[in-house]
């Protein structure tokens, strides 16, 4: 696991505008705040060893059987446990795809004793490998279309696609019904990103209901707590949208996108989602996130970690339209010192 991840406000205290995370800002909860807030008695039990209940909740919504779903503790939960059992079923390589892109993929890979071999699948080695593929792609905001899936598809012996920012995009994404209906897909959802609730961890997997009896050996009872299948649950059952108006809310995106672009020697790279990469000429992104944080209280993505990428890099998500000029004038005033 690396270091920096993003939203570290933890070590800068008094951010008040947080374009380090990818999720939607500003989000209305006092629904499902209210709705926790009478359910504390949950805390006096134990949960349940697999939240079951819940993932009848998300087969129903997608049209599936619940034997196609798997709820984990986040996303990140489900990419540790499919490597786990990835390497149980005696798979030796790993593929995370074009660079650069999420990190846990390749160490969690690692972590269960799987070795990295290029995402082309074109190879003399031997042996069963998973390819890892982010959809959209984070950092880069880019997105893969189904014809571009379906060519990967066929190389690998799995295939899994994370779709953690599905509902940060117009993209044509694959639906839970092909994933259910494949062979060697496992499809990932963060219901994290989706609602907006990432001190809970919650996430899910769907996938041919083979695969999901395979990682379900390698399951830890009690992985998700009370109070997130709880939240889950109502969050789906009321059909609550965190993203009111998408249209404008990426249209925003590419506004601020337009805005950098204006700045010399800084370059913003195309999206497909509300988050992109962002490339300086001459300065680093840690001076400039440090700089950001401690004289304007603004939060960015340092991408220096990302594999593939420079000191240079860092990324942004889009923030409401006042905060984004505050950001862009900002990085003016640091480049201009």
């Amino acid at each position: 696991m690396i270091q920096g991840h993003g939203d570290d406000t933890h070590d800068y205290p008094g951010i008040r505008s947080n374009f380090s995370s990818n999720i939607h800002p500003h989000a209305d909860l006092t629904g499902l705040e209210a709705h926790l807030c009478g359910k504390m008695d949950l805390i006096h039990r134990y949960p349940e060893p697999e939240p079951r209940s819940l993932g009848k909740v998300i087969a129903r919504k997608h049209g599936i059987s619940s034997d196609n779903v798997l709820v984990t503790n986040g996303a990140t939960d489900a990419i540790y446990l499919i490597a786990q059992t990835a390497a149980k079923h005696h798979y030796k390589y790993f593929s995370d795809g074009p660079l650069p892109t999420f990190s846990e993929y390749g160490d969690a890979s690692r972590m269960f004793g799987l070795a990295r071999k290029d995402y082309s699948g074109k190879t003399e080695e031997a042996g069963k490998t998973v390819l890892w593929l982010c959809n959209p792609n984070n950092p880069t905001g880019d997105a893969y279309s189904k014809a571009a899936l379906a060519d990967f598809v066929p190389k690998h012996d799995l295939v899994v696609i994370d779709q953690s920012y599905e509902d940060y995009t117009r993209w044509p994404m694959m639906t839970p019904q092909e994933a259910a209906a494949s062979q060697n897909i496992i499809q990932l959802h963060s219901l994290t990103k989706t609602y907006a609730i990432p001190g809970l961890r919650l996430g899910y997997v769907v996938a041919p209901h083979h695969i999901i009896a395979k990682l379900r050996e390698n399951v830890r009872p009690w992985a998700v707590n009370a109070l997130a299948i709880e939240a889950g649950t109502w969050l789906l059952e009321h059909q609550v949208s965190v993203v009111n108006d998408l249209h404008a809310y990426l249209s925003e995106t590419q506004h601020l996108r337009a805005l950098l672009n204006q700045i010399p020697g800084v370059t913003a790279y195309e999206t497909q989602t509300n988050f992109f990469l962002v490339e300086m000429a001459a300065h680093t992104a840690a001076d400039l996130k440090d700089y950001l944080a401690r004289k304007h209280h603004i939060l960015i993505r340092d991408a220096s970690n990302f594999r593939g990428l420079s000191p240079r890099h860092f990324r942004v998500s889009t923030q409401t339209p006042d905060e984004n000029m505050l950001l862009v004038e900002a990085i003016r005033e640091y480049l201009h010192q």
